[in-house]
């Protein structure tokens, strides 16, 4: 139990660094204060996480009471905004990074709830949750419409990648490779679906 918490908890700082990278390059570009973006930078990367550890009975969530995740959520964020040789590397590709979180969160969600003993219903639910959370809040406080809302392929992405997880462990496969496998699987729908422009169906009442 030990060695899957340490895993969790790994995977989880590797989603939170992508996703306060994410959050505050795209604040950055709206133009917010370092306060703002910092506050940015935070929501993005533990929303998604917190809102999982509510839903599944982990009190209290550990982006609120375990500080290794305010600090690689601040570290993220002043990489971003600061004038280190890192700056240009990490603050450019927003939707790189927002993949990246993505793809992270979606699995170790997924994990997670199953190492609750829950279902695999809400062990998928939760998986795409955890992945989207942080997204949506980016979104709100950026005065955007948010990406699941819209046609991308980005809810989805995480459905799937919880859905290879649970599948996983369905079939007792190795966490070594059901991992792995889990993130390529959202990580490259993702990033395709940006590269070549792939849409979800949508439906509107409007005549031509």
């Amino acid at each position: 139990m030990d060695k899957l918490h340490t895993l969790y908890t790994l995977i989880d700082l590797g989603g939170t660094f992508a996703f306060a990278v994410s959050g505050a390059a795209a604040a950055k570009q709206k133009g917010l204060d370092v306060l703002g973006i910092l506050v940015v930078a935070f929501t993005v990367a533990c929303g998604g996480g917190i809102i999982r550890d509510l839903c599944i009975g982990d009190i209290p969530p550990a982006g609120l009471s375990d500080w290794r995740y305010l600090v690689v959520s601040m570290t993220a964020a002043l990489i971003t905004i600061g004038i280190t040789p890192l700056n240009r590397l990490l603050a450019g590709p927003v939707l790189l990074f927002d993949a990246l979180g993505l793809s992270l969160f979606a699995v170790s969600g997924a994990e997670k709830a199953l190492g609750f003993r829950h279902n695999y219903e809400v062990a998928i639910l939760i998986g795409m949750v955890t992945a989207v959370g942080g997204g949506v809040i980016r979104d709100i406080f950026l005065n955007r419409i948010p990406a699941i809302f819209e046609k991308e392929i980005y809810a989805s992405a995480a459905l799937l990648g919880a859905i290879v997880v649970v599948a996983g462990n369905y079939l007792e496969l190795p966490d070594a490779w059901v991992f792995p496998i889990g993130f390529l699987v959202c990580f490259l729908l993702r990033i395709l679906a940006l590269k070549y422009h792939w849409k979800l169906p949508s439906f509107s009442d409007k005549k031509n």
